[in-house]
């Protein structure tokens, strides 16, 4: 392959893969070299340490997930609120899904972040992003009047932790109704007279 940006990619790739099914101390550069099909001087010339991949492969997880919790919601009314609250929840689960390295990977940065403080400080800042987005939102129901004005807070962190949950026991492959818990919790935020309005969705 001669495009050097797709053989950029296709290292970022292929190490994302490698590094999901065997960890971040039983890949080498060499490892992915090989995969990839050139050599380890040659892989030198893209990342001069393993330790440079894995900070590109971070960065880019770090911005998907912020795209996940990036809501535009202010043009949607108390009748469409619900239905916004879902396809928040089932499109992150289908992501999940359809992306089985995903969180095995991000798994192993929670572990290097246990002794590294810059990846530890980067996951504190992202966590603080999703709960204040979900906050947001929440807040904006009650605004609009679908979500009863108690306990915001509360129910904004019980989102947060739901959909991180799911998130986990899909990893595991355990077999759940995802989208049927999703939507429990959604109709525990949402007002009765909303949830009523909405039983067909």
């Amino acid at each position: 392959m001669s495009n050097k940006v797709d053989m950029y990619n296709l290292i970022v790739e292929t190490a994302y893969k490698m590094f999901s099914k065997n960890g971040f101390e039983k890949t080498s550069l060499s490892m992915i070299a090989k995969e990839v099909g050139i050599s380890k001087p040659a892989i030198y010339y893209y990342f001069d340490s393993k330790e440079k991949l894995i900070d590109v492969i971070f960065v880019g997880i770090c911005k998907k997930i912020e795209l996940k919790f990036t809501f535009t919601f202010e043009n949607i009314d108390a009748k469409g609120f619900k239905q916004f609250m879902l396809s928040i929840g089932y499109q992150m689960i289908e992501d999940q899904e359809n992306d089985k390295y995903f969180n095995k990977i991000f798994n192993e940065y929670i572990l290097l972040a246990t002794r590294n403080e810059k990846y530890l400080n980067r996951l504190y800042e992202i966590q603080k992003g999703f709960l204040k987005s979900y906050y947001d939102l929440v807040n904006y129901g009650v605004k609009i009047g679908a979500v009863e004005d108690k306990n915001i807070e509360l129910k904004a962190h019980m989102l947060v932790m739901v959909i991180d949950n799911i998130s986990n026991f899909i990893m595991t492959g355990f077999p759940l109704d995802y989208r049927g818990i999703w939507k429990e919790a959604i109709n525990s935020v949402i007002k009765e007279e909303q949830y009523d309005q909405t039983l067909t969705i």
